[in-house]
């Protein structure tokens, strides 16, 4: 479930109150820091995803937060919480440890200790808090991460800060079994984006890194969809494994990688056969676009996967579509 809060539901006299509420549901007790009038807060949404818990707060205004020993006292000093600016500039500190986060930055707090967040103007974050015993991690190492700040500009950071911002997005329409799954394949983003940090690959259990993996695979194929020479001989390479061990990771899968390959192409194109905006542009060029040059092949896939060859498929989705 998904629960969205936004200051514009309450009456102004009871928006302290309302929103340390709110915060407290997505992170715990916290005290909210304002510039001295009652700069709060626009929205804060949150959703719960299996053991994992998704927030995402929006402020207008410069603001910010205190977690003191009086809050840490009043909930549970088990969890931690990663925070990933999705837009403006967030200071996070803990530990005598500062960290100045831009849009895909992130950072780790352990919410067990006082912690300090500032922001200086327009803000989006996401915040994903969880039980500390969840990561697959060593305490003590982990805690030498606090207020660390982690880029997102590549490497399993990137993937993790991308996947955590589409999923505080997207967390409404899951239910809860599919909000399960996603919430584990996060944590197992996080584990990985921290193990790597502090140089402790070989302390991710197996199956951790192994899901983690496929999500790599599965964001690599989707950027690199329109390079015709994109294969699993590629992508084995480029994530130094063997095609066996690739292979092998699939097995569980819905598609194997060349069938997920062929399959986001297809699809790819039958969006694109829909859009009327690009009715002039020629099927075998819509097929090109998206790494399908051979045209005669195509036509083919594209009727055993939707039941019409695509030119076919356009006309009569098209003239069904009113407008």
């Amino acid at each position: 479930m998904t629960v969205v809060l936004r200051s514009d539901d309450v009456p102004a006299t009871s928006r302290r109150d309302y929103f340390h509420d709110a915060l407290a549901a997505v992170i715990g007790p916290v005290a909210a820091r304002t510039g001295g009038g009652n700069e709060l807060p626009d929205q804060v949404r949150a959703a719960d995803l299996g053991a994992i818990r998704v927030g995402e707060l929006s402020a207008s205004r410069p603001g910010g937060a205190d977690r003191t020993r009086r809050h840490i006292q009043a909930t549970d000093a088990d969890l931690c919480k990663v925070d990933v600016v999705a837009r403006g500039e967030v200071v996070v500190e803990q530990d005598g440890r500062q960290a100045r986060l831009r849009a895909g930055d992130f950072a780790f707090v352990d919410l067990s200790r006082p912690a300090r967040w500032a922001n200086t103007g327009a803000v989006q974050v996401v915040a994903v808090a969880l039980p500390r015993k969840l990561l697959a991690l060593r305490a003590a190492d982990v805690a030498g991460l606090t207020a660390v700040g982690f880029t997102g500009d590549d490497g399993p950071g990137a993937l993790f800060s991308g996947t955590a911002r589409q999923v505080c997005r997207h967390a409404g329409s899951l239910d809860p079994a599919a909000g399960a799954r996603v919430g584990t394949a996060t944590l197992d983003l996080l584990t990985v984006a921290l193990a790597d940090r502090l140089g402790r690959r070989g302390q991710v259990p197996p199956d951790v890194g192994e899901r983690a993996l496929v999500l790599r695979v599965r964001a690599f194929i989707e950027d690199q969809i329109a390079d015709p020479g994109l294969s699993p001989t590629v992508i084995a390479r480029v994530h130094h494994v063997s095609l066996r061990y690739l292979y092998r990771l699939f097995e569980g899968e819905p598609a194997s990688v060349a069938g997920l390959i062929k399959e986001r192409r297809l699809e790819r194109c039958r969006r694109d056969l829909l859009d009327r905006s690009l009715g002039r542009v020629p099927v075998s060029a819509i097929a090109a676009r998206w790494g399908l040059p051979n045209a005669a092949h195509f036509s083919r896939a594209f009727r055993d996967a939707y039941g019409s060859p695509p030119a076919q498929y356009r006309r009569l989705c098209t003239r069904a579509r009113p407008g």
